[in-house]
C-alpha cells in the first residue's frame, strides 16, 4: 500500500468538501423561497450522508480484512515443520520409527522448538534444542533447516503485517472522512432567516450607512455561538467597512459580532454574502526562538501558529528524529499536514490520526517525528493538549509553573498511536510555553523539568517574543552556549479583550 493511495483518497475528499460548501454559499443567496423550499426537501443534504455512508462502508469493508499477527499461526508452524522434516527426516535412518510410534512426541517437541524460535528467547532456544537432541538423530541439521524456513516464514508475515497497517490506515482515513462528511449533512441546513423585528431594526441601521440588505440569515447550532449572514451592498458608489457594520450588528443583536477570518473588508456595490460570527472573549499573541544544533544548517524542528474560524489559537509543533535535511522534512510535513487538517475542520484528534496514518505508510527506518499540539479556545479559555513523544508542556501563571507531560511514542511508531490529551483553563495573562526534547536535554539530567520551572518564572518579559528568547538564553547557559540539538521554543500569551 503506497502513500499515494491515502493522498488520492484526501484530495477526492477534499474536492467533495468544496463541492458540498459551494453548494451551500449559493443556497445562501438564493431567494428566501427558494431556501425555504430547498431545506423542505434536502436533496444535497441526502447527497452527503450518501457520500458518508459510501466512505463508511469502504471503511468498514478495510476494517473487516484480517488483523495484524505478531506470531505464526498454526497452520504457518506446521509448515515450517513440513519443509523441514521433509529435508532432513526424508534421508534419516530413523524415519519409520519417529514417525511412526514416536509421531506424536515428535511433531510436538518440533512445535515447541519452532515456537521457542520464534520468541528469540536464548535460554528458552537452548532448552528446546537440548530437549530435542534426545529426541532427534540429526537436531542440529534440523534445527538450522527450521530457523532458515521459520525466517522466510516471519519475513512473509511481516510484510502482511505491514500491508495490513497500510489498510488500516486507509480505512482509518476513510472513517474520518465519513464523520466530516456526516456532521456536514446535519449541519447544512442549520440555517434560517432573522426574525422580522432584528431584520428590520438591521435595515434601518444599516440603511443609514447607504447600505442595503437583501437576505440575513442566522444560525445558531455550532458551539452556541451565533452566527449572521448578511447578502448586502453599498449604494450610491459608497465603501463601508466592515468594522462599521460589525458594530452596527453587535449593537442589534446585544453581542460582540466580528466578520469571519479572511472575510472581505469593504461593502462596495456589488451584492455579497459576508459570515459574521460572536466575537472571540480573549486575544492571543506569540513568539518563538530556534537554535540548529551545531554543526548542521538545517534545523530538525519545525512549528505553526493559526487562528482558526471557529475561534481557536492553534500551535503545533514537530521535532524530527535525529537533526539535519531528514528531520526537518519529516517534521515539515507533519506540521504542514496538522496545519491543513485542522484549518479543514478537522479535530485535533482526527487531525493527528490521519498525520499518523500517513507517517506509518511513507514510514522510513528511524524517522519519526514528534506530535505537539496546543488548541486554544477563545471564548472560554480552555486550552487542550494533544501529545505524541512530545516534551513537557508548560503553563505560566501569575506565581507557579504547570506541567504538562507525555510518556507517548512518536507518530508513524505504530497504527493505533498513543496519543495523550489534556485540558486546562487559562486566564488573563496566562502563556503556554511549548518546546522541543533538545530544549530539556540541555538542563541537569533527573531535573529538567524542576529546572525549566525556575527559568520560566525568573523571565520577567511579558512580549512572547521576549520570553521565548529570555528562555533559550538561560537555558544555552546550562551548556556552555552549545547547542548539541536542535531547540526550540514556542511562547503564546492570552489577554482579556
Amino acid at each position: 500500500m503506497q502513500e499515494w493511495v491515502i493522498a488520492m483518497l484526501a484530495i477526492i475528499g477534499l474536492f467533495i468538501l468544496r463541492d458540498m460548501a459551494k453548494t451551500v454559499l449559493s443556497r445562501r443567496t438564493s431567494k428566501e423561497e427558494e431556501l425555504t423550499q430547498l431545506c423542505e426537501s434536502h436533496p444535497q443534504k441526502e447527497k452527503a450522508e450518501r457520500y458518508a455512508q459510501s466512505f463508511q462502508k469502504l471503511a468498514d469493508t478495510f476494517y473487516g480484512m484480517p488483523f495484524r499477527t505478531d506470531y505464526l499461526s498454526a497452520g504457518q508452524v506446521d509448515w515450517v515443520f513440513c519443509q523441514a522434516s521433509g529435508k532432513i527426516c526424508s534421508k534419516c535412518y530413523q524415519k519409520d520409527f519417529c514417525w511412526g510410534e514416536q509421531k506424536h512426541e515428535m511433531y510436538e517437541g518440533a512445535c515447541s522448538l519452532i515456537r521457542a524460535i520464534e520468541d528469540g528467547q536464548e535460554e528458552k532456544v537452548r532448552k528446546s534444542k537440548m530437549e530435542w537432541t534426545r529426541m532427534c538423530a540429526r537436531a542440529g541439521l534440523f534445527y538450522e533447516e527450521a530457523r532458515q524456513y521459520f525466517q522466510k516464514e516471519k519475513q512473509n508475515l511481516v510484510w502482511n503485517n505491514r500491508m495490513i497497517e497500510g489498510r488500516l490506515a486507509v480505512a482509518q482515513q476513510l472513517d474520518e472522512v465519513s464523520k466530516i462528511m456526516q456532521a456536514m449533512a446535519d449541519d447544512l441546513y442549520d440555517i434560517e432567516q432573522a426574525e422580522p423585528e432584528l431584520r428590520e431594526e438591521l435595515q434601518k441601521k444599516l440603511k443609514k450607512k447607504q447600505i442595503l440588505i437583501k437576505n440575513v440569515w442566522v444560525m445558531d447550532k455550532v458551539e452556541g455561538r451565533r452566527q449572521v449572514f448578511l447578502n448586502m451592498r453599498a449604494r450610491g458608489g459608497q465603501c463601508v467597512s466592515m468594522t462599521e457594520v460589525a458594530q452596527l450588528l453587535s449593537d442589534v443583536y446585544g453581542m460582540p459580532m466580528a466578520p469571519v477570518k479572511d472575510s472581505r473588508c469593504i461593502v462596495n456595490g456589488e451584492y455579497h454574502t459576508v459570515h459574521f460570527i460572536e466575537d472571540v472573549s480573549y486575544e492571543v499573541l506569540y513568539g518563538a526562538s530556534k537554535i540548529t544544533r551545531e554543526q548542521e544548517k538545517v534545523s530538525g524542528d519545525n512549528y505553526s501558529c493559526s487562528l482558526e474560524e471557529n475561534g481557536r489559537f492553534v500551535m503545533c509543533l514537530s521535532d524530527g528524529m535525529g537533526s539535519g535535511m531528514d528531520a526537518c522534512k519529516e517534521s515539515e510535513t507533519v506540521v504542514e499536514l496538522l496545519e491543513q487538517f485542522l484549518s479543514s475542520g478537522f479535530s485535533q484528534e482526527t487531525a493527528a490520526k490521519m498525520v499518523n496514518s500517513a507517517l506509518l505508510l511513507r514510514r522510513q527506518d528511524g524517522m519519526f517525528s514528534t506530535v505537539d499540539m496546543c488548541s486554544l479556545d477563545l471564548y472560554t479559555g480552555v486550552c487542550s493538549f494533544l501529545k505524541a513523544g512530545a516534551a513537557t508542556t508548560f503553563i505560566k501563571r501569575d506565581h507557579w509553573v504547570e506541567a504538562i507531560t507525555s510518556t507517548s511514542l512518536a507518530a508513524g511508531f505504530l497504527q493505533q498511536a498513543d496519543f495523550e490529551t489534556a485540558a486546562r483553563k487559562l486566564y488573563h495573562g496566562d502563556y503556554v510555553v511549548m518546546l522541543t526534547e533538545g530544549v530539556l536535554d540541555a538542563l541537569p539530567q533527573e531535573k529538567e523539568e524542576e529546572t525549566l520551572k525556575e527559568i520560566i518564572m525568573d523571565v520577567h518579559e511579558e512580549a512572547p517574543r521576549e520570553m521565548s528568547r529570555g528562555i533559550m538564553e538561560r537555558v544555552l547557559a546550562y551548556s556552555d552556549y552549545k547547542a548539541r540539538d536542535d531547540m526550540t521554543v514556542l511562547v503564546a500569551g492570552m489577554w482579556k479583550k
